[in-house]
């Protein structure tokens, strides 16, 4: 309990420098900018996941050239229907209802592949 009495100052500036934030935009009328922002952070972020992505792809590389063709091309399309999928998402706003199970349908599939075709090229 004494651990978390000590981080109510830090806690306390932490809330106030957001506070101070709102305010700012609050009074300046900069509702529009901070729309931008946050669709340029939305874009940001997702080039961020494709960069992790595209590093990981290249370090692993050697290990799925050595894949059959029709696993290693299964494995790319579940994978770039993946990416699609999320990119659209970002892009035209999370859907909701049917389409939000459409989405987590796919992901859900894609998953499914890519999982699979792994064990099945690490079977020993």
């Amino acid at each position: 309990m004494k651990r978390l009495w000590d981080r109510i100052p830090a806690l306390a500036r932490g809330f106030g420098i957001v506070a101070v934030i709102a305010l700012v935009v609050v009074v300046l009328s900069l509702e529009p900018v901070v729309a931008t922002v946050g669709g340029l952070l939305q874009i940001a972020f997702f080039l961020a996941i494709a960069f992790f992505l595209f590093l990981l792809w290249r370090d692993r590389r050697g290990d799925l050239e050595a894949w059959s063709d029709w696993n290693r091309k299964v494995f790319y399309a579940a994978i770039v229907l993946a990416v699609v999928d999320i990119g659209l998402a970002v892009g035209f706003g999370f859907p909701a209802g049917v389409g939000a199970f459409a989405f987590l349908a796919v992901l859900a599939v894609c998953a499914y592949v890519v999982v699979r075709v792994w064990r099945l090229e690490h079977r020993y």
